[in-house]
């Protein structure tokens, strides 16, 4: 992991911590080239050209920026998606593996 995003997740409690290592590790599993891991304006993000997923830690949930988020919101039913395109995770959810794998596929592919 990036020393910068590591130190600055390290900040959040082992829950969010557990979340975003287990969205961190998809991203990774569903491109076949390894992202280019920054923390861009304190949002974990990962790259491949210009082509960007950002993992966004808060206290009770992570949001996730990707493009290919708007063409899989009828798959995400029961979970929030924000005025931006945000996909929101809240600690109490499942984590939409399969789904997510098509998202970050879809983006960074």
């Amino acid at each position: 992991m990036n020393e910068q995003v590591k130190e600055y997740i390290g900040k959040y409690p082992s829950n969010i911590i557990e979340m975003f290592s287990e969205l961190r590790q998809l991203i990774y599993d569903s491109t076949p080239s390894d992202p280019n891991e920054i923390l861009w304006a304190k949002m974990p993000s990962y790259y491949v050209g210009e082509s960007f997923v950002r993992l966004i830690p808060f206290k009770d949930h992570l949001n996730i920026e990707a493009t290919a988020i708007a063409e899989h919101k009828e798959e995400l039913t029961g979970y929030k998606i924000t005025p931006k395109g945000m996909l929101q995770i809240f600690l109490k959810q499942d984590i939409p593996t399969d789904i997510l794998k098509k998202i970050f596929a879809e983006t960074l592919g």
